[in-house]
């Protein structure tokens, strides 16, 4: 059911805050789990890495499970599968299972935010009206970006790793339960198997992933890199994530006001400019524009794409269509963490800052034949045509 074009219904916002809920438990538990594995459990460095690894590893192939899962049995079986799974993951950590336990906590998440993400995206769009698709996508954003924001301060206020994985355990209960009240105007439909990576959306899933080779550099060498210039390394990482969850909450509806492709390559400009600046070592005050305007480019590519492939999707396809997009994220960012290190080890941090000036440029190519070339989405029947 779509909505007016002033307002959005209250179904769609218990949407959205099931999904901070799900994200907040998810955020909460993160600033805790390497020294809960390394220190409480006795694991190795190399440990810590693989137990963070798993996540990635699991959710780049829950993508397309979940996504089928969406379209042939109901966003909210999806949706709700999620929250469980990551309230499970809570459950996990709690068992005295050692090691084994951290692993099938991570297992869990990656198939729960597969799961999640999926249902919750899919979801927003058809409640919100698919012509609203960029803004609703964006005020999802805002709900991940808001949990994952939130839970590491709620996290680290609770005082120990235990808590901060029994409050990602209820935060997902509490998601699943509000969800089950929520009506579902959505009927499922079983389509027929098909390539699990439609030739469609390789060009819209490469744009996707090469636009997000920049955030392991940020995650893993901003603080580093600028702590040899003024050490602005923590505000500079605020202002990055606040001016991403201020933009996706109130620019959101930007890509459905304007062709796409105008805010897809206006963002990656941004970012450039951005990444380009912190590259070069600026000082602290510098350093926190830089990282502001990179997070306002970072707030568009996304919906652009998203809102484009999903317009031209048959309504039964969008939990697929989303799945598989988030599988390029997942696959980039997992891939682009490696040699993002290989590149600061060899080269230094500002190597690995202009890698991800030369990602941009990629995904610059790439959407060429995602917003200039028709369609960006064939005909359902030919997206899932049986090979």
């Amino acid at each position: 059911m779509g909505l007016t074009a002033h307002t959005f219904s209250a179904r769609f916002w218990a949407l959205i805050g099931s999904t901070f809920l799900g994200f907040l438990g998810i955020g909460a538990v993160l600033p805790g789990l390497a020294p809960h594995v390394r220190h409480d459990l006795g694991g190795s460095d190399q440990t810590v890495g693989f137990v963070i690894g798993a996540f990635s590893f699991v959710a780049l192939f829950s993508r397309i499970f979940s996504g089928r899962l969406s379209d042939t049995r109901g966003r909210k079986v999806a949706f709700i599968a999620g929250l469980v799974s990551c309230a499970a993951a809570g459950g996990a950590y709690l068992l005295p299972l050692g090691l084994a336990g951290a692993y099938l906590g991570r297992i869990l998440q990656g198939f729960g935010e597969a799961c999640l993400y999926s249902g919750a995206a899919a979801w927003v769009v058809e409640e919100g009206g698919v012509d609203r698709s960029a803004q609703a996508l964006g005020y999802l954003s805002s709900g991940i970006w808001g949990g994952i924001s939130a839970g590491p301060v709620v996290g680290h206020w609770l005082g120990s790793f235990e808590r901060a994985a029994m409050l990602q355990l209820f935060a997902g209960l509490l998601g699943a339960a509000v969800l089950y009240f929520v009506e579902e105007d959505y009927q499922p439909h079983n389509h027929p198997a098909g390539p699990l990576v439609p030739k469609a959306l390789i060009f819209p899933g490469i744009a996707v992933g090469f636009v997000n080779v920049h955030y392991p550099v940020i995650a893993g060498f901003l603080i580093l890199h600028l702590a040899n210039h003024g050490d602005s390394g923590p505000a500079a990482f605020s202002a990055y994530a606040g001016v991403i969850l201020f933009s996706r909450f109130f620019l959101g509806s930007l890509p459905d006001r304007v062709p796409p492709a105008y805010t897809y390559y206006g963002g990656i400009a941004c970012m450039a400019v951005g990444l380009a600046t912190l590259a070069t070592g600026p000082s602290p005050l510098i350093a926190i524009l830089a990282t502001g305007l990179l997070g306002f480019g970072f707030s568009f590519p996304w919906s652009s794409v998203g809102s484009k492939v999903l317009k031209e999707s048959a309504p039964h396809e969008r939990g697929s269509v989303v799945s598989v997009l988030s599988a390029f994220y997942d696959l980039f960012v997992g891939a682009s963490s490696f040699t993002a290190g290989a590149v600061a080890n060899h080269y230094g941090y500002a190597a690995a800052f202009w890698m991800a000036v030369i990602s941009l440029g990629a995904a610059a190519i790439a959407g060429k034949f995602v917003f200039f070339h028709q369609p960006a989405v064939p005909d359902v029947e030919q997206l899932y045509e049986t090979t």
